[in-house]
């Protein structure tokens, strides 16, 4: 080995030329004299101070300014302003091309000097003459040389280069927000409507659109705010069914907190838990927007994070496909078992926002993929993951719910999850949930995600009982008035009750629902409504019950409906505080809409009730509402167009009223007077 390295060096030694110290010289001579000849003048520099150029003309515009008046010295600086904006510019670049042409002459001197094998520029500066140390130091001078500005093109000396266009053009979102919700209940007299007929709701999309507009700073659209939503949001221990029943109902009744002469009769629902280890194989279809306006990075990248998520609670025996639509729809990952996260995870990846939003076809598409996936005792589900922008063909949310209605019979339920805000159509989503056996959520964080997608799964996937319908029927002889608080968009027509083909809501395993009645006692001083004239006045029934509550709901996979029966007695239940702590965020929710119901009652109260009721809070979801409440609070009272918000003027006392301006055309016919307020 060393051998050769000795060869190697000989051989190397043998084929460099030796140094030639004349041409050295030479090249040297030239590249000094080039150097000089590029500097302009040659002579010595004269023994002034060498000023930059720009401050050596501020000092002649500051002058210039001092001998005018202070008329013409404005209308000077006005023009220098508007000068400047077009000289700064082109300065710096010719600063920028002078420092390309140093590094160009730099270079050239390296190569002259680099021939001869004596290390390039380094060996030439050591043996640099003095005029060469003088031409360098005028050329480190700030001020711009002329040579420089010639080597320019006169549009490089004129005009910048302009930057690249960006190639992604994104869209521009509006705000086209669309929410499904309908009047407040009205309060109505038992002696007309003794009875009250609804449908169960177990979403919870709403409240997440509270909590992303609050956290924005900006209080939530009423129409956004559905109470049945916010109070479902929450879990609640409430008594479990007992024998082979799939839910319990518990009924209690307990003073209204803001009012003392009513009462509220509190419903709660619990549904039965299956053993986990029993649980039948699940086929999910991921059907995924993936249009222009999902593009934001709470839309399709968080709805990634959010099913990757998922995919850890999945088993070895339960399948995963992805669907997606936007110019067209399309299948982009077949059937595959959720073993291979992998696989399903690649699949994901891959996606991209671009194009508008086919939903008629991505929803075809997604339910012939489930068509294929289904086999007996199993679970299949579309979830369709989207923003609610359904812009193309099948817009309409009448069609859509004729749609789903024709495919919730073969056993494939649809679930909604919502992302994003500015374009949320969240009338669209609920009818798509509503129609199709499923669940509507909004999910606006990776929190959320996990409360829906792992931590509630077995309650959003998997039902026990279908078209849950309930029915209150109030006794005149104890009860004047009532309201139902939240539900407006699921009020069903009293015979709807008894008749199966009409649907309802259905209940997942594990899942709680709650509804709430105010009622109001005969000889109540809160009574509002006023006996007809001309009605019955004698009451038939004479017991001492508050009414008597009905449910109809159906098996999975059954047609026929079941009934369960209950009375509602006075003073009925226990007050605990999952009870208590519904009770304050159906308040809440009544103070995001307005509602007149709650006199003097106020965001305040609403927070110490719920404070007062929190309990343990496992999940830290209780103490997230009080967090909003108040926030609410706070921007309740900044906002002029609340019930009770200070006006403008006493929100700033310290604030001169603004002057009102008067009309310039056409002219007044007198002088305006100076103090016009």
């Amino acid at each position: 080995m060393t051998d050769e390295i000795a060869r190697l060096r000989a051989e190397l030694a043998r084929v460099t030329p030796a140094p030639d110290p004349a041409r050295r010289a030479a090249n040297l001579r030239l590249a000094e004299k080039n150097f000089d000849a590029l500097q302009g003048s040659v002579e010595a520099p004269r023994p002034i101070e060498r000023r930059p150029l720009m401050a050596r003309l501020l000092d002649g515009v500051t002058k210039m300014i001092s001998l005018m008046s202070p008329r013409g010295a404005m209308i000077a600086t006005t023009a220098l302003v508007a000068v400047g904006a077009l000289v700064i510019l082109p300065t710096d670049v010719l600063l920028q091309n002078r420092g390309a042409q140093t590094d160009m002459l730099s270079s050239e001197l390296e190569s002259l000097s680099g021939g001869n094998g004596l290390g390039g520029v380094m060996s030439m500066e050591t043996a640099a003459p003095a005029p060469m140390a003088a031409s360098r130091a005028r050329m480190n001078d700030t001020q711009t040389d002329m040579s420089v500005s010639q080597a320019l093109a006169p549009q490089e000396r004129l005009f910048p280069p302009m930057p690249s266009p960006d190639p992604v053009i994104r869209p521009i979102e509006g705000d086209t927000e669309a929410f499904a919700n309908a009047e407040v209940n009205p309060l109505k007299s038992v002696q007309e409507e003794p009875v009250s007929t609804f449908s169960v709701d177990v979403d919870t999309a709403s409240y997440s659109v509270v909590r992303s507009s609050l956290t924005r700073g900006q209080m939530p659209p009423p129409d956004a705010v559905r109470i049945e939503e916010m109070v479902n949001y929450f879990p609640y221990s409430y008594p479990a069914p007992e024998g082979d029943a799939p839910f319990q109902p518990t009924v209690t009744v307990l003073p209204t907190p803001w009012n003392a002469d009513t009462e509220l009769v509190h419903i709660g629902i619990q549904g039965a838990l299956p053993a986990t280890e029993d649980r039948p194989p699940l086929n999910l279809v991921f059907l995924i927007d993936t249009s222009g306006s999902m593009q934001a990075a709470n839309k399709l990248p968080l709805l990634k994070q959010s099913f990757r998520m998922m995919l850890g609670e999945l088993g070895p025996d339960d399948q995963v496909s992805i669907v997606t639509y936007a110019g067209s729809a399309g299948r982009v990952l077949d059937p595959t078992p959720a073993s291979e996260r992998a696989t399903i995870e690649a699949a994901l990846d891959r996606l991209e926002a671009g194009g508008g939003t086919a939903g008629q076809a991505g929803l075809q598409q997604a339910y012939a993929t489930a068509a294929e996936m289904a086999e007996d005792g199993e679970v299949t589900r579309v979830i369709l993951a989207t923003d609610g922008d359904f812009n193309v063909w099948l817009s309409d949310p009448d069609a859509l719910k004729d749609f789903i209605a024709d495919q919730r019979d073969s056993g494939t339920y649809l679930s909604v999850l919502g992302f994003g805000r500015g374009n949320l159509d969240d009338a669209t989503m609920q009818a798509l949930a509503q129609n199709g056996n499923g669940q509507a959520a909004y999910i606006d964080t990776l929190s959320e995600a996990r409360k829906v997608l792992v931590d509630q799964l077995p309650v959003a996937l998997f039902p026990i009982a279908n078209a849950v319908k309930i029915q209150i029927e109030f006794n005149p002889a104890t009860i004047a008035e009532y309201r139902l608080i939240g539900y407006e968009t699921r009020a069903l027509r009293r015979e709807d009750f008894n008749n199966d083909r009409v649907d309802a809501g259905e209940i997942g395993a594990g899942h709680q629902v709650t509804a709430i009645y105010e009622i109001t006692p005969v000889g109540s001083p809160a009574v509002r409504i006023d006996d007809l004239r001309y009605g019955t006045s004698e009451v038939t029934v004479t017991s001492d019950e508050i009414g008597f509550l009905r449910m109809r709901y159906k098996t999975p996979g059954e047609s026929e409906s079941q009934l369960i029966e209950t009375p509602v007695m006075p003073g009925e239940g226990t007050v605990s505080d999952d009870i208590r702590f519904s009770t304050a965020i159906a308040g809440f929710g009544q103070l995001l809409r307005n509602d007149s119901y709650l006199g003097d009652w106020g965001y305040s109260q609403a927070i110490n009730l719920a404070n007062s009721a929190r309990g343990e809070d496992t999940f830290g979801y209780r103490t997230e509402a009080v967090t909003l409440m108040r926030l609410a609070e706070a921007l309740d009272r900044n906002c002029p167009n609340k019930k009770g918000a200070p006006s403008p003027r006493r929100a700033h006392p310290y604030r001169k009223p603004r002057r009102r301006s008067w009309p310039t055309w056409p002219p007044l016919p007198f002088p305006r007077p100076y103090h016009h307020w």
